[in-house]
């Protein structure tokens, strides 16, 4: 009997920890959408995209026109001729290729732009955030955008983004 109760006891132990913890949400996207520097990042990097990308649109366009010009005149040419001309339009094709992985690769010169330009937003965020947690005693904020999380509920009153967004001094109406 007491081996029950001492079992019993263990068993709901947890519970009443669990119960003592305080948890927010926090919609980052939402949030994200209300600062006006993140609408700046984005112009930004999106200009930036759109001239790395007519770079290397230049590129591709000079080897499918050599390439056109090689197949017209392919029958006037050399062995010699034909070889070169394959060759400089391969070299073309190498350049483009490594220009747009340069530029839009996994660790290429966008992806390095937009995370020196996301960081401190996203810094002043995590210490407005840490800052209502220390306030409030919240000891877990999830991030409801992101689906990672798997929240499938939460309530209004639990979701801290409009304080978020009032401590960073934006609008949220």
């Amino acid at each position: 009997m007491k081996k029950i109760l001492f079992l019993l006891a263990l068993l709901l132990l947890p519970l009443g920890v669990a119960e003592a913890q305080k948890i927010a949400l926090v919609d980052m996207e939402y949030i994200l959408k209300k600062d006006p520097s993140y609408a700046v990042m984005n112009r930004q990097i999106e200009d930036l995209s759109k001239k790395w990308q007519a770079e290397v649109a230049g590129y591709e366009k000079k080897a499918e026109q050599a390439y056109q010009s090689y197949q017209s005149e392919a029958a006037l040419l050399s062995a010699q001729q034909k070889k070169q001309r394959e060759e400089s339009i391969v070299a073309l094709e190498k350049q483009a290729y490594e220009l747009k992985r340069k530029y839009f690769g996994p660790e290429g010169e966008l992806f390095k732009k937009r995370t020196s330009l996301i960081t401190p937003i996203q810094d002043e965020i995590y210490n407005a955030v840490k800052d209502i947690s220390d306030q409030r005693g919240y000891s877990l904020v999830i991030d409801r955008s992101s689906n990672a999380a798997g929240i499938i509920y939460g309530s209004p009153k639990v979701d801290i983004s409009n304080e978020v967004l009032q401590k960073l001094g934006y609008s949220y109406q």
